[in-house]
């Protein structure tokens, strides 16, 4: 597919054949490259010097990697959107990165399709995990509503006790619920669960 208004695309990794051949494959498929990057500080100042419309980056680069790498960029073009490509097949790292403000995770096994699938669903406003994270999503689908309730009201802050009130149980059962949803998530802490099902689309 042939883009009329060619987004703009960061391509980061500290790979110079894999940078190539995937800066290659999203300019035949209408993408304008910004960069490469080829390491964690360089990724930043591009992003917040060309403002791309999304950055595909490796979490995994010199100077700057994983999480600290998506917020730097989030903080020098909060316009930009972020994907992330990855070797890492880890349920955790993807839930990390979701939760620090990725919008996509793509696996570097996948075809080169895929990257161009994710960067379009990213670009639409919604988020992409690749098929082989399946699990995280899978897992996700098996929250009660009552889990969901209580990711929503703690999405808009509020503490356990209130969210006991509102909902008529106990703050213990808030906590119990919150346990169970987090570790179908795959999350550490609340902050990490409520984020994770924002960017998985479980709550608004």
């Amino acid at each position: 597919m042939t883009r009329k208004n060619g987004h703009r695309c960061l391509v980061a990794d500290d790979h110079p054949a894999l940078v190539a051949a995937v800066s290659a494959y999203l300019a035949e498929h209408g993408f304008v490259i910004v960069g490469p990057a080829l390491d964690g500080p360089s990724a930043v100042a591009l992003a917040g010097d060309e403002k791309p419309d999304v950055a595909l980056i490796d979490l995994r680069m010199p100077r700057l990697a994983g999480i600290q790498l998506i917020r730097g960029i989030a903080e020098a073009s909060p316009g930009t959107r972020v994907a992330v490509y990855t070797a890492d097949a880890d349920e955790r790292v993807a839930g990390e990165a979701l939760a620090a403000g990725a919008a996509a995770v793509v696996l570097k096994e996948a075809p080169l399709a895929d990257i161009v699938r994710a960067l379009d669903s990213v670009l639409a406003g919604r988020s992409y995990l690749d098929p082989g994270l399946a699990t995280l999503s899978t897992r996700s689908r098996k929250l009660t509503p009552r889990e969901l309730d209580v990711l929503s009201l703690l999405a808009e802050g509020l503490p356990h006790e209130e969210i006991g009130r509102r909902l008529g149980i106990s703050s213990e059962t808030v906590r119990t619920h919150l346990r169970k949803a987090s570790a179908r998530l795959g999350a550490s802490t609340r902050t990490h669960a409520v984020a994770t099902a924002l960017r998985l689309g479980l709550i608004t």
